[in-house]
Formats: structure tokens, C-alpha cells, sequence
């Protein structure tokens, strides 16, 4: 009987400053979590992201959902900043 692969899914969510301006992304991919949480925030479901990038899968998306709403605050205020930057 085959064994399920188990994936940490700390490892699944990087933060690095040479990649995508240090904000947090799904790893190996540099998809933002902003990217996700704008699709999320459209009212697009957690499948209708992973479909729409198709080389995510399901619990990568979940993932940054999650970190998204473990960090709402500091996500939340990170976007306005960016949204601000962009209006000046």
C-alpha cells in the first residue's frame, strides 16, 4: 500500500526580500498573498484561484488564505500603503 506524501504547510508560504519586494508569497511561485487575497476579496472561491493559476493547487491557495487571515492586519495595512503609493 502506497503511502500519501505529507506536506508541512509551513512550508508553503516564504517571505524573502529579494523576491517579490519581501512580501509574503506561495513558495516557488512568487504569487503574492495580495494576489490571492484581491481574487478572494472579488468574491472568487478558493477553487476559482487555483483553477485561474493553474500551477497552484487547492492547499497552496488555502494556505495563503490562511496566513492572510492570521495576518489580516498586517496585510490589510500593507495593501493600503501600496494602494496609497500607486494614487501619488
Amino acid at each position: 500500500m502506497a503511502t500519501a506524501e505529507i506536506v508541512d504547510i509551513g512550508t508553503l508560504i516564504t517571505a524573502s526580500a529579494d523576491v517579490r519586494q519581501g512580501r509574503p508569497h506561495i513558495a516557488g511561485t512568487g504569487v503574492t498573498i495580495h494576489r490571492i487575497v484581491g481574487w478572494y476579496k472579488l468574491g472568487l472561491s478558493p477553487e476559482e484561484i487555483a483553477n485561474r493559476i493553474g500551477h497552484l493547487s487547492l492547499a497552496q491557495v488555502h494556505a495563503a488564505l490562511a496566513y492572510y487571515h492570521a495576518n489580516q492586519a498586517t496585510i490589510e495595512a500593507d495593501i493600503a500603503a501600496e494602494e496609497a503609493e500607486a494614487n501619488s
